[in-house]
């Protein structure tokens, strides 16, 4: 996570996205995301937007696998927690306790619905990507070998 800060051509991209995120969240903002598709995309984009920003110096297939599976396990676990916590709070009177679980229910609501989706895109494409960038870098340094044998 901190590599993306760690060399200021990865800074700046990173503040890049962070920026882009601002944006399409303010926009969400104002559009509303309660039943409103331009309003729903522009929060999956801020999110895919914040992933990107840290995870934008990756170069290998296996980060974004990672990434994907997190994602995907994630997705269950906060549905389930989801769940549960609404099913508890439910039976749990008024009072402090009940208001804990609210807001862990409604958290973990948000982290299912609108983190976990878009990190699941994010890690699929780039696998996809960098499965594709990192199989053409080998084949083409096997094709140079094969074709200049004497400067082995």
């Amino acid at each position: 996570m901190l590599v993306a800060f760690s060399t200021p051509r990865n800074r700046t991209i990173a503040f890049v996205f962070l920026t882009i995120c601002c944006v399409f969240a303010t926009g969400a903002g104002f559009v509303g995301i309660s039943d409103n598709p331009p309003g729903i995309f522009l929060v999956f984009g801020a999110a895919a937007a914040f992933i990107l920003a840290f995870v934008h110096p990756w170069r290998t297939s296996k980060q974004y696998r990672r990434l994907l599976y997190a994602s995907l396990i994630g997705f269950v676990i906060f549905a389930v927690l989801h769940n549960g916590l609404h099913a508890i709070g439910n039976d749990v009177s008024d009072g402090l306790l009940k208001s804990l679980l609210q807001g862990l229910n409604v958290t973990s609501f948000l982290i299912a619905v609108l983190i976990c989706p878009p990190a699941l895109l994010v890690g699929a494409v780039g696998a996809i990507v960098f499965f594709i960038h990192n199989r053409r870098k080998i084949k083409q340094g096997v094709d140079e070998i094969l074709c200049n044998p004497e400067q082995q």
